[in-house]
């Protein structure tokens, strides 16, 4: 593997634009509280009763980016063209299970095909964007993975407008479309460096193993999980929590919270590069949660303020906690073989699916509890985080190629 970091090329056309284009386009999945009201009218069943569809999405996200690291880094144009492929399809399968009232077919189409499109899309230009900005790694990824939030903050709007004056079929219809046109353009453009040369070095089993059972590997994991599943656990429920609480512009709310999800993206990324330690990032998110579900829970402010504060800080925590991640990694492990790595951490993202809005669906809908006993919740496991990460040990974990 050759370290010349004197690379020839267009970061900004080979890296950066194609990395927005990709994450704008997958990142509407966060979009979910806005249509699923609508797809369960339309298939005449309750809501609660295809919420797994969302878990599956992200289960299939985590999973499919966990197996697919390794491809990803041979090459970088077929993966993204695969995930707009999968993205897109899922999207319009999910109209044709509407049309046919299919709850599986719903389960198969959003949550597995299209979580797929979403986990290949999420990686892709991860590790070219970290060559592309070598010396500034947390800036690069937060640039790749903000657009997961800017999409939010995008498409609320016209998601709204779009349930106000067309059926959900349109919606999904343009959604899928644009994505289309967006994600191929991406893949066209995307490349990396020309003077970085791919490792040809297998990956093993054991290799593999030897990361998955290291200590640091799995606090890193953990605290990984845990700050997904609290932030799906809101933001599945973002609209509800909302409306219970008096806050009826919920589509500017759902903005304005995409827009911190954004800056927690690039702004928690960029100040890793200025700190040795990756893993101080960690550290303020877990705090600052902390002191919001404090406010919130302890009534101290109005409780819409509260409401509002709350989300739109650990949005900020969430989104930091993705885009800071691969330079934390690639602070223990290395760059080497950096998707990979990332891919089988990002596991912990598949696991969460299932957790996170499943959480707050049996504390609210099933336990029949208010949002106060959620937020408690949150705490206690925010507070376990928090701990976790100072537990973190300040060393490089290099690992041993099996020749």
């Amino acid at each position: 593997m050759t370290l010349n970091l004197t690379y020839k090329g267009n970061k900004w056309l080979s890296g950066a634009i194609p990395a927005l284009l990709i994450h704008c386009c997958i990142g509407s999945v966060y979009c979910w509280s806005l249509i699923k009201n609508n797809i369960a009218i339309e298939m005449g069943v309750a809501s609660s009763q295809i919420e797994f569809a969302f878990s599956l999405a992200i289960f299939f996200l985590g999973m499919s980016a966990a197996f697919c690291g390794r491809f990803i880094e041979k090459n970088v144009k077929y993966s993204s063209l695969i995930s707009a492929i999968c993205f897109t399809s899922g999207l319009f399968l999910t109209t044709v299970a509407m049309h046919l009232h299919s709850i599986p077919l719903l389960f198969l189409s959003y949550g597995c095909i299209m979580g797929i499109g979403l986990g290949i899309g999420y990686l892709s230009p991860v590790k070219t964007l970290m060559l592309w900005f070598s010396e500034h790694k947390g800036l690069a990824t937060g640039i790749a993975i903000s657009g997961f939030g800017l999409s939010k903050a995008i498409l609320s709007p016209f998601i709204e407008w779009c349930n106000a004056n067309y059926s959900i079929y349109v919606t999904l219809w343009a959604i899928s479309l644009i994505s289309m046109f967006c994600m191929l353009l991406a893949s066209a453009l995307i490349k990396k460096p020309e003077g970085w040369v791919e490792t040809t070095d297998k990956f093993s089993i054991k290799d593999v193993w030897k990361i998955i059972t290291n200590s640091e590997y799995i606090k890193i994991w953990l605290i990984f999980y845990i700050n997904i599943t609290l932030g799906l656990c809101l933001i599945s429920f973002e609209k509800d929590l909302c409306l219970t609480n008096g806050i009826v512009a919920v589509g500017i709310i759902s903005s304005l919270t995409a827009l911190f999800n954004t800056i927690g993206r690039f702004g928690y990324s960029s100040c890793s590069d200025f700190l040795k330690r990756k893993e101080i990032i960690y550290v303020i998110i877990f705090a600052s949660s902390l002191i919001v579900c404090a406010i919130y829970g302890l009534n101290l402010i109005n409780i819409g303020v509260a409401t509002i504060l709350l989300l739109c800080v650990i949005n900020a925590g969430y989104g930091g906690g993705f885009s800071t991640l691969p330079t934390l990694l690639q602070s223990k492990f290395g760059m080497g073989n950096i998707s990979t790595i990332h891919g089988l951490a990002l596991s912990a993202w598949a696991w969460a699916g299932l957790s996170g809005n499943q959480l707050s669906n049996l504390v609210i809908n099933r336990m029949g509890l208010g949002y106060e006993h959620l937020i408690t919740i949150v705490a206690c496991l925010y507070c376990i985080s928090l701990i976790i990460t100072l537990t973190i040990k300040n060393k490089i974990w290099k690992i041993k190629r099996n020749n």
